[in-house]
This record gives C-alpha cells, structure tokens and sequence, in this order.
C-alpha cells in the first residue's frame, strides 16, 4: 500500500498536476493510488521528489512502505 493519495490530497495537488510533474497520464496516477498499477523505481522516485518540491519534506519509504513495515503496524 501506499500514501500517494494521502500525501496528494495533504498538499492539495491534483492527480492531473502530480501527473505532469512525474511524468505520466492523469489515469496512471490513478491507478497508483488504486493499487491497480505499481509505478516503478524511477516514478516512484519522481513523485517523491514532486511531493517535495510542493512541500512535504517525504521519503521514497513513507510514501511508498516497505513491505516488512506495513505488516508490522
């Protein structure tokens, strides 16, 4: 699971806009979020760099948690 819409909606950024800064259409933002899709490492790491640069001081692990960390919540 990730926190691609949590931290989004946090930073009031639109899924279009976060689409533009990574790189990628609107929809496959969408399905990251839905977890339909996986981005990979490098779009992965374009959205944590866009989440920064709008603001929100992210790591790649907090908006993307390693497995072993979600089964330990």
């Amino acid at each position: 699971m990730s926190n691609i819409k949590n931290i989004r909606e946090r930073l009031r950024m639109t899924q279009a806009a976060l689409a533009v800064a990574v790189g990628v259409t609107q929809s496959a933002i969408a399905h990251y979020e839905n977890e339909r899709r996986k981005p990979g490492l490098e779009e992965c790491r374009k959205i944590v760099a866009a989440f920064n640069s709008h603001g929100a001081g992210v790591t790649l692990d907090e908006v993307f948690p390693p497995a072993d960390a979600l089964s330990a919540a």
